[in-house]
Parts: C-alpha cells; structure tokens; sequence
C-alpha cells in the first residue's frame, strides 16, 4: 500500500506559505502601504493573537466534534484561508486599512488554525501505520514540505516583483492554485469516524493536561518557538536598517529556508540514529552561536549574516521537524484525544508571536526606531539587542528544560 507521504509534504506546504510569512510580509506591507504606525501594527498583532487563547482549543474540540466530516471542513478551511489571504494582499481596504488588516488576517489565522490542527492531528494516526519510527519518517516529509512552503512564501513576492507591478496579488493567486491542488491531494487521508456524541471540551484538554511530560512539551514548544516569533517579527527591520542591506531581504530568506528544507531529512535520520532529544540540544546550541554572532553584525555585513541565516535556517529545521514529533509520540503513548492537544500546541506557538508583537514593535518605536529613515545608533542598538539578544536568552531556557526532560520514562518518571 502506498504511504502518499508526498501529498502530506504538499499540504504541510500550504498550510506553511499561510503562517509564519505572511507573519513577516504583512506588517511591513501595510506600514509601507498605508502608512501604519509600528505601535498600531503591534498592538493589532498582539490582540489577534490573543484571540487564539481562546480559539485555538476551541478549534481542537472543533476538530474532534467535527471528525466524521473532517474531508468537507477541510476544504472549507482551504477555501477561507485563500480569500482572506487574497483580501489581505490584493483587495484595497474598503474600511480603515488597519481594521481590515485585522479582519482579514483573523479569517485567515482561524483557517490556518483549524487546518493545523487536524493535519498534525491525523498525522499521529498516519505514523502508527509507517512501522519504526514512525513519527520521525513523518515529520521529515511533513517539515521538509513546510519549509518548502515557508521558502516559496518568503520569497516570492519579492521575485514577483521584478516580473509585475503587483507581486502581492500574483502571489494571492499562486496560493489558490495550491490551495486547490493540496486540497485535492490530500482528499483520502483524511480519516473519518462514525459520528459519535460532541465530546466534552473538559474531556479532550484533561489527558495531555493532566500529563508531566505533555505539559513539560507544551512549556518548552513555547520558549523554543519565540525566538522565531522575534526574528521573523524584525527580520525585515533588521536588514533594511541594522545591516543597510535593502534589497537582499528575499535572498537572504531564501537561503534561511532553504538551509532549514536541506537539513530537515538531515536531522530526521540523525535523530533516527542517536534519538531525537541529544539532536534537538544540538541544533538549539547551533542557534544559540548564531544569535550571539549577530549581537557583533553592524552596517554592510553582508557574507557574515549569510552564514548566520544557514545556520540559524538549518537550526529551525530541527526545531520544527523534531519537537512535533516528539510530542506525537507521546500523545500516541498516552492515548491523548490529538486533535485537542494540538490545538494547545497551535496555542502555545502562536501565544510567542502574540508576546513579540505586543512587545517589540512598541518597545522599537519607543526608542526612536523609524522604518525606511536614517535612526539613531541607540535605536539600531536596541533593534539589535532584541533581534539577537532576546532570542538568545530564551533558547538557553529551552535548552535547560529539555535538558532535564526524560522523554524514555514511565509517566510517572518523565520529569526529573
């Protein structure tokens, strides 16, 4: 029987190209575009993401209520993600831009949620049938799909812009089509049930809860997904004015994402090999000297932050590929309700961004930090410090919880 593990790399693809950069195109787009002020963007940022407080679990008890029809949501939520997205990009704002920036990205957001969350949800059904080992030979297609994704998305509204004048609508349109094309490829993966009773909220949340290990997994996703959410938040602000390096933005995403799509079936066969928790500590270090390099960058280092952004890149690879994993393997132990739990793990990754935008943008601006001007040094030293300095302290946190983490133990033994 075939395992269709293509069609899960294409999906995980689709649902990347939505999340985390359009995170990094839309702010700029709208500041650029419509004159937005950076505290206004992050303050919109953050309480969207707060909505998912809330949302994102109850998008999981969703999920499992709706599990029998999961192929029609499914396709409904494919089908929202990519009108929102084409609202976002290619419609001018019929109200103010930045109450239809909101509207638009809370629809798209949800859609990318829900579809999240059943894709990596059935995905732990779906490694149960692909022998030993499983979970790491999913996710090394799931997260090499994603990063390829991420790279298409991050970059091609900046190479659409050499071919037309609106680069943000023809990449709307690009992501319809693989919308579509995913949609339909992933149409008999999805596993539906006999319709049972709409199972209780309290229920689905109370096995990974009531779980050392789970929530110790939970705790350490969030701490290891924001430095992500800082660097992507300021990338494009940290090239443009830290480095004097406008015009290379898409280049040197490109080649982030691509360092971390090349070392993803990398890091899937190390961690096969030697186990994916001493693989994981590896890569969180490989980060960690990237950001501390950083901290030393100043205008015109171009090959320094080349080299930085491979490293960095091919830390992410592990990073995504690796701790779902981990966590599904868990969840497969424990008997866990999967839809539910990774509606909290949606939570806690999207709760990062949610912090960085209601911090970082308003504490940049504060310093006298000005997008597309001349700043002061003071303004690009604080740029700098939160671009590098903050992500660094918090890997290190992650680092010591899974450091003191047995991921072989008996429940009762997980955490030390």
């Amino acid at each position: 029987m075939t395992t269709r593990l293509p069609a899960w790399s294409l999906f995980a693809a689709l649902i990347a190209m939505a999340g985390l950069p359009i995170y990094i195109h839309a702010p700029k787009f709208f500041v650029d575009q419509y004159g937005t002020s950076l505290a206004a963007m992050g303050l919109t940022l953050a309480s969207l993401r707060l909505i998912d407080v809330v949302q994102d679990p109850l998008l999981g008890w969703l999920a499992e209520a709706t599990r029998p029809r999961r192929s029609l949501t499914i396709a409904i939520a494919a089908a929202l993600m990519a009108a929102a997205l084409w609202g976002l990009f290619a419609v001018s704002p019929p109200v103010a831009p930045l109450l239809w920036f909101a509207l638009t990205l809370t629809v798209l957001f949800s859609a990318f949620s829900y579809l999240t969350i059943c894709f990596y949800a059935e995905g732990v059904t779906k490694a149960q049938t692909l022998g030993p080992q499983g979970h790491i030979r999913l996710a090394g297609w799931r997260e090499g799909g994603s990063l390829l994704g991420v790279c298409l998305a991050a970059t091609a509204p900046v190479a659409l812009a050499a071919l037309t004048s609106q680069p943000f609508t023809a990449f709307a349109l690009i992501f319809a089509a693989v919308a579509l094309v995913a949609t339909v490829a992933m149409h008999r993966e999805w596993q539906g049930t006999p319709a049972e009773p709409t199972p209780n909220p309290l229920d689905l949340f109370r096995p990974v809860l009531s779980d050392p290990l789970s929530r110790r997994l939970l705790l350490i996703a969030l701490l290891n997904a924001s430095p992500v959410a800082v660097t992507s938040t300021l990338f494009l602000f940290f090239v443009e004015s830290r480095l004097a390096l406008p015009g290379w933005e898409g280049p040197l995403l490109l080649l982030f994402f691509l360092a971390a799509a090349v070392s993803t079936p990398v890091w899937s066969h190390l961690a096969r090999k030697h186990g994916p928790r001493p693989v994981l500590l590896a890569a969180m270090t490989l980060a960690i000297a990237s950001f501390l390099w950083t901290l030393t960058l100043g205008s015109g280092d171009l090959i320094a932050f080349a080299l930085i952004c491979a490293a960095s890149g091919a830390a992410l690879g592990a990073d995504l590929t690796l701790l779902p994993a981990i966590f599904a393997q868990r969840l497969a132990q424990t008997g866990t309700p999967e839809a539910a739990a990774f509606g909290l793990w949606s939570f806690v990754s999207k709760l990062s961004l949610a912090l960085a935008a209601l911090t970082i943008l308003p504490a940049l601006q504060a310093a006298g930090f000005q997008t597309g001007q001349e700043n002061p040094e003071s303004a690009l030293e604080t740029l700098t410090l939160i671009y590098a300095g903050l992500p660094c302290v918090l890997k290190i946190t992650a680092i010591a919880l899974l450091a003191r983490t047995r991921l072989d133990m008996p429940l009762k033994d997980a955490i030390r």
